[in-house]
């Protein structure tokens, strides 16, 4: 008997770490290779669609189905954040200090200032978009400030308290293609595997690198990164979205996962642009 059950736990140990393993959005532990300095850079999250300008309420853009639609609503959550070196050692934003909302509506939110690096010269970005389950599931003593469940009424909560977890991203508009009422479309995805059942896991990573510049964290110097972030990828990718088809995407764990794997996609590298510590 002793045997069976130790064969057992063996087993369920061992389908544990193959779900650990094919999960996309691995947490990031306070473990950094460097240790924490006195530098500093930026990212600015510049969010765009397609080769336009993103503007609310405003311009008329075209998706992958051909579809007219303008956005009113752009939120979205980046944490875990780990930048890398180019002697290959990486820095690992401590835990606590990297969740951040960043919201169209709100071009302060779109800086992100990350503070006490280790000097060095950077070359690339890792990060999830969504917020990792540990947290998701923590205390409300951890989950202030970006985390705040009652969030902030601009930005129509981004927080579900019927199943403990945040809205990944949220993207809302209008469309001529919609047939919901006032031709309006909205996506909340969220998810991040389930806490009292199981649900899919939506959290996503993303892993950039600086196309061959670097990011120089030094005495007197602080890289601003421009990261760009294309809302026609939440429409364009895998599974094509349709307005038409799915005016609403909130809780099908199907048509959200479609959505998530599309918006994995939506970054990329833009420009470093070096400023001194006193500009």
């Amino acid at each position: 008997m002793k045997k069976l059950i130790y064969f057992s736990l063996l087993i369920l140990i061992s389908a544990i770490s193959i779900v650990a393993c094919n999960d996309d959005s691995k947490d990031v532990t306070d473990n950094p290779d460097l240790s924490a300095g006195t530098g500093k850079l930026t990212l600015k999250f510049d969010n765009v669609s397609g080769n336009q300008d993103l503007k609310l309420d405003s311009t008329t853009y075209t998706n992958s189905s051909g579809e007219d639609f303008t956005v009113s609503t752009l939120n979205y959550f980046i944490s875990n954040i780990k930048l890398t070196r180019d002697d290959g050692k990486t820095y690992t934003i401590p835990q606590d200090s990297s969740y951040f909302l960043i919201r169209e509506s709100d071009p302060k939110s779109q800086i992100v200032t990350l503070k006490q690096l280790p000097d060095g010269n950077y070359t690339g970005i890792e990060y999830i978009i969504g917020v990792d389950s540990l947290r998701s599931v923590s205390g409300i003593d951890k989950r202030v400030g970006a985390l705040d469940p009652s969030g902030d009424p601009e930005d129509g909560g981004m927080y579900w308290a019927w199943s403990s977890g945040y809205i990944f991203l949220k993207l809302e508009g209008l469309s001529s293609k919609a047939t919901s009422a006032n031709n309006k479309f909205y996506y909340h995805i969220g998810f991040f595997g389930g806490y009292d059942s199981k649900t899919v896991n939506n959290i996503k990573s993303v892993k950039l690198d600086f196309a061959g510049n670097k990011a120089v964290v030094a005495d007197g110097k602080v890289p601003q990164i421009r990261l760009i972030g294309d809302v026609q990828k939440v429409f364009n990718g895998p599974v094509p979205i349709s307005i038409a088809k799915n005016p609403s995407i909130m809780f099908d764990f199907t048509l959200s996962s479609d959505v998530a794997n599309n918006y994995k996609s939506m970054f990329s590298f833009g420009e470093i642009t070096q400023y001194s510590a006193a500009q």
